[in-house]
């Protein structure tokens, strides 16, 4: 399998209880480790493209969550992500910023970014984290910063960062007050966990829409699967460009 292609899923878990598929998830984590030499304990699949269920619309994904360009471009390319997710990861340091200089720059596309945090507690606590920045106009340089700690001090490093203490409270505190937001009204927020209910209806949105792993893009409606190689995001805006 490719690791490339690969993606954290929440089926996998119940999965292991299955002899078969405790051979198949071990091939598929021994490609992962392989990739990152040292992301562990999540079976993966391959994102090969999907058709979306037919209740699924571009306008209700989109929500009222965090976006880049212009609200009124003909593209909307949403994705459901999880901070701690190492393909998530992969996603936002490669073909992500090609998205954004390439179409979201241009007036093209406009990039939604919603929190499907499935991997533990830690997941729905940086998901939190960074709405409580929106809050102070501040989500994207808040969410770069999440995915770049996490590579700087984990997955960087070739070691596992699911869980271990890199989204605590303390920390996420920290690079809050380290990019200069309020720290007060940040902590308050975040300790309140105002924004758990807006974390949870995002990831039931995406389970709805057929989302079982990260990351999962939506390109007016068509979804992609996994940490593709950017062309394969590429072809599907243009052929959602070309249908407008």
């Amino acid at each position: 399998m490719d690791e490339m292609n690969a993606t954290p899923t929440e089926s996998s878990r119940s999965n292991l209880l299955i002899p078969a598929a405790i051979v198949i998830a071990g091939v598929v984590i021994a490609a992962a480790v392989l990739y990152g030499g040292g992301f562990k304990g999540k079976t993966t699949v391959p994102g090969t493209g999907q058709t979306p269920p037919s209740a699924v619309v571009t306008g209700s994904l989109a929500d009222d969550d965090p976006s880049l360009g212009d609200p009124n471009a003909p593209v909307t390319f949403v994705e459901f992500g999880d901070f701690q997710c190492p393909f998530c990861n992969r996603f936002f340091r490669e073909a992500e910023a090609q998205v954004i200089e390439r179409y979201v720059k241009t007036g093209k596309v406009r990039f939604v970014y919603r929190d499907f945090a499935f991997l533990g507690d830690e997941s729905t606590a940086a998901a939190e984290a960074s709405e409580c920045a929106d809050e102070q106009g501040k989500f994207w340089p808040y969410h770069d910063r999440l995915y770049n700690f996490i590579w700087d001090n984990y997955f960087g490093k070739n070691q596992n960062g699911e869980n271990v203490g890199a989204f605590s409270t303390e920390n996420l505190e920290r690079l809050a007050s380290e990019m200069g937001l309020d720290t007060g009204s940040f902590r308050e927020c975040l300790t309140s966990h105002r924004y758990k209910a807006e974390v949870e209806k995002d990831t039931a949105d995406g389970r709805a829409a057929g989302v079982s792993g990260t990351p999962t893009a939506f390109i007016n409606g068509k979804i992609l699967v996994g940490a593709l190689p950017f062309g394969q995001f590429q072809t599907a805006i243009e052929e959602a460009l070309a249908a407008k």
